[in-house]
C-alpha cells in the first residue's frame, strides 16, 4: 500500500489518497462522532443554563478527547509520510520535517 503524503487536490482522475491514518479511519470517525455528541451536549447544557463548573468539566473532557485524536493523527503522519520522506532524503524530507514540527507547535499552543 502506498501512503499518500500530500494534501488531497480533489482531482477525480487521481487514484484515491491513502493517508497515514487510513488504516484507523473508522476508529477516528467513531471517536470524532462521539466528540461531536459531547459538544452538542455542552451546547444543550448552556442552553439549559446548567452550572458553570459542570459545563467546564464537559468542555475539558471534549478538549482532551480532541487532543487524543490529534496526537493519534500526528503519530500516524510521523510514522508514514515523514518517515517515508526521511528515507528518501533531500528537500522533501526537510519539508516534511518542518511541516511536522509546525503541526506539533500548533498542538502545543492549543
Amino acid at each position: 500500500m502506498r501512503v499518500w503524503c500530500e494534501p488531497s487536490r480533489g482531482n477525480d482522475d487521481e487514484e484515491p489518497a491513502v493517508h497515514g491514518y487510513t488504516e484507523n479511519k473508522d476508529a477516528y470517525l467513531k471517536r470524532l462522532r462521539r466528540i461531536e455528541g459531547q459538544v452538542r451536549g455542552i451546547a444543550k447544557m448552556v442552553d439549559d443554563d446548567k452550572y458553570c463548573i459542570d459545563v467546564l468539566t464537559q468542555v475539558s473532557a471534549a478538549t482532551k478527547a480532541l487532543q487524543s485524536v490529534a496526537l493519534g493523527l500526528l503519530e500516524a503522519h510521523l510514522g508514514s509520510c515523514v518517515l517515508e520522506a526521511a528515507r528518501e532524503g533531500g528537500p522533501e524530507a526537510d519539508s516534511k520535517v518542518k511541516e511536522a514540527a509546525d503541526a506539533i507547535a500548533r498542538l502545543v499552543r492549543s
